[in-house]
């Protein structure tokens, strides 16, 4: 459970990114943000990673504070977070499979242990084919798809994804909703951060609004409409 209590975040000197945010967001859910561009829905993303603290309030995930979290516990909280961004952020000079493979080995993994586990995940996302290329050699989604084997490789209790299909074709974008779905489906807590009204509609799942550093709405099953 994520559990986010009376949040503000103010950059220097007087700027207020959030401003008295409260939500709960259950284990297994999937749950949209939406908002324009400046709304604070990427600072409440980096809030619940640890990247940053609020000015004021509390943000518990699980059995972490957050907001207390010491610096030498703030890797195995992150373990416990996958990411995928819009730009996916690979690694020109490795293959898929060693993409995957990087997120293992900076945490010590075993060479036997990675041999074991980045197939397995790659054949989730449905790219295994795809191991032995680079990234300049995917497509948009086949890239996306590669970024999300990533964040899931550790297999977190929650995925964020802060728009995962803003460069991607609406077909494309589908592919990857309905892989971020299966995902969510098997049990991971979903935060989809994003703009786009027409992935929002066709989900029908939790939508909270942020304008202006505030919750405006949070409603389950409704449209977003811009």
């Amino acid at each position: 459970m994520i559990t986010i209590e009376n949040v503000s975040k103010i950059y220097y000197p007087d700027f207020h990114a959030l401003k008295n945010v409260s939500l709960v967001i259950d284990p297994g859910e999937f749950v949209f943000f939406i908002g324009q561009s400046g709304a604070g829905k990427s600072t409440l993303m980096r809030l619940i990673t640890a990247e940053e603290k609020p000015t004021e309030g509390k943000i518990l995930i699980g059995d972490w504070d957050v907001t207390h979290i010491k610096k030498r516990e703030t890797p195995f909280l992150r373990r416990q977070i996958g990411v995928v961004f819009q730009d996916f952020k690979l690694i020109d000079t490795k293959t898929v499979f060693e993409n995957v493979a990087f997120a293992l080995e900076v945490c010590g993994e075993s060479w036997k242990k990675i041999k074991e586990i980045v197939p397995q995940v790659l054949r989730i996302v449905g790219i295994e084919d795809k191991a032995t290329h680079y990234p300049k050699n995917l497509s948009g989604g086949e890239q996306q798809r590669t970024a999300i084997a990533r964040a899931m490789v550790h297999r977190p209790k929650i995925l964020i994804a802060d728009e995962p299909t803003g460069d991607l074709d609406l077909i494309t974008a589908k592919g990857i909703v309905d892989l971020l779905d299966k995902i969510n489906e098997a049990g991971t807590t979903l935060i989809f951060v994003t703009h786009n009204r027409d992935i929002v509609n066709m989900e029908r799942r939790r939508v909270v609004t942020l304008h202006q550093g505030e919750i405006s709405s949070d409603r389950k099953g409704g449209k977003y409409f811009i």
